[in-house]
């Protein structure tokens, strides 16, 4: 499926911005501050910037052409 395969893609340009392991240090961060704001598993992880700027963009399959450098800044 393209779209999936979109969505991960961006997921990986957004791991290459900050050298994986402080993606997946500033991802379980801030979920576990989205956990404690939504008392909800599912409502946490949807509302992480990583997750919602893939959600939002995955169907753009030109997305990552024109993608600016931590713009999963602007889904904080």
């Amino acid at each position: 499926n393209k779209v999936f395969i979109n969505h991960e893609k961006i997921h990986i340009r957004q791991q290459a911005e900050l050298i994986i392991v402080f993606f997946y240090s500033w991802y379980i961060i801030e979920f576990m501050i989205k956990l404690i704001k939504y008392k909800k598993f599912y409502k946490a992880y949807e509302n992480i910037s990583f997750e919602r700027e893939a959600y939002v963009n995955e169907n753009d399959l030109e997305y990552l052409k024109n993608r600016n450098f931590w713009s999963f800044l602007k889904y904080l």
